[in-house]
This record gives structure tokens, C-alpha cells and sequence, in this order.
């Protein structure tokens, strides 16, 4: 069994700056490309960004680019999502995912991709 623990989030202020982690624990032999989605009230979970196990591949959905950063240990098998200039529309729980994969530098961008899931965290921001 694999467990996604995720750590971080909070309250920030428009203009801020939130960092979250997500540590992959149980069954964690082979290769995982990880990442986020986030949901918002009312509204479909979305893809925010991903990294390949190798991490030299990522991909971020387009009102972030700039602004997030992904980066990962895999000898920890964690991941770490900087959040810089935060808007009010980045308000939404974040979820973190993890797809095992044989390809080091697969990622994923849909939901239906990933084969497991974190708890989600809250990220509030106010303007």
C-alpha cells in the first residue's frame, strides 16, 4: 500500500508566499512521478503541476507558470511545492498525486492518470 502525506499550506496574504509537501511512504519501491491538483469551491479538481521521477521533466498549468515551483528528493521520495505571488484565485485544497511509472521522465497533467492520492491541505489566500 502507498500513503501520500502532505504538510504545508495555511493562510497567506495576496502577494505571499506558501510552500507544501508531500511524502510518499508504504510500497514505495520503483518509480513515481508526483504532483498537485487543487480544487476550489464549486469547481472541478485541476491539474497544477507535475514532475517526472527523474525530475527533469515538469509541467505546470498555465496560471502558474512563474509563480509555482516543484522540486523533489527522490532518495526522500518527497516532493515540495513553492507557491510565490499568491492570488486569491489560488484559494483551494491541494491535493497531492503520484502515478507509479517504469519511464523516469513520464509526468501527468489529468486526474485519471494517477494511481494515488493525498488527503488534500487547505491554501487560503486573501486579498
Amino acid at each position: 500500500q502507498v500513503r501520500l502525506v502532505e504538510s504545508g499550506g495555511g493562510l497567506a496574504q495576496a502577494g505571499g508566499s506558501l510552500s507544501l509537501s508531500c511524502s510518499v511512504s508504504g510500497r514505495t519501491y520503483g518509480s513515481f512521478a508526483m504532483g498537485w491538483f487543487r480544487q476550489a469551491p464549486g469547481k472541478e479538481r485541476e491539474f497544477v503541476v507535475s514532475i517526472s521521477w527523474s525530475g527533469g521533466r515538469t509541467s505546470y498549468t498555465e496560471p502558474v507558470k512563474g509563480r509555482f515551483a516543484i522540486s523533489r528528493d527522490r532518495a526522500e521520495n518527497t516532493v515540495v511545492l513553492q507557491m510565490n505571488s499568491l492570488k486569491p484565485e489560488d484559494t483551494a485544497v491541494y491535493y497531492c498525486a503520484a502515478v507509479r511509472s517504469r519511464l523516469e521522465q513520464y509526468y501527468f497533467e489529468t486526474p485519471a492518470e494517477c494511481d494515488y492520492w493525498g488527503q488534500g491541505t487547505q491554501v487560503t489566500v486573501s486579498s
